[in-house]
């Protein structure tokens, strides 16, 4: 008997002691569309916050583009021949991107990864720099003909 007074006064008093302890309050409830609340933070510990998106639609950092202006910015896979004319100094060629606008290029024009050997009346011959590690040839030359020839049988 003496036993079970002892432990209803244990009881009791871890009961009143806790009703004595103020309560913490509930966080917000989230809201109707189950986003959290604007108060909300989160300390993320090195663990990422679960309530981003893992499709990376979200406000992280992005590279800017690295890519120059004009024809200088383009790859030589992106172009296409459109006509070679003769100038004082020797021949210029025509040349369009994937926006399809026209630039012209001399002999030793740069593009993002290549460069312009030379130029002859049936096109372009591009210096282009191979980007595979495993590749023992670091340069290969492309030769780009004029859109008209590319068609024709030799």
């Amino acid at each position: 008997m003496r036993v079970i007074a002892v432990c209803l006064l244990v009881i009791s008093s871890g009961l009143s002691v806790a009703a004595q302890t103020p309560k913490a309050q509930a966080p917000a409830a989230a809201s109707a569309n189950g986003a959290p609340p604007d108060n909300y933070t989160y300390d993320a510990g090195g663990r990422r916050d679960p309530f981003v998106s893992l499709l990376g639609t979200g406000t992280g950092p992005r590279l800017a583009s690295t890519r120059a202006e004009g024809a200088a910015g383009l790859t030589v896979g992106e172009i296409s021949v459109r006509g070679i004319m003769q100038s004082r100094s020797g021949l210029i060629a025509m040349i369009q991107g994937p926006d399809n606008k026209t630039y012209l290029v001399h002999q030793g024009d740069k593009f993002v990864d290549g460069a312009v050997k030379s130029i002859t009346p049936q096109g372009l011959v591009l210096v282009q720099q191979v980007n595979d590690p495993l590749s023992l040839v670091k340069q290969r030359e492309i030769l780009k003909l004029l859109r008209s020839a590319e068609g024709a049988k030799p």
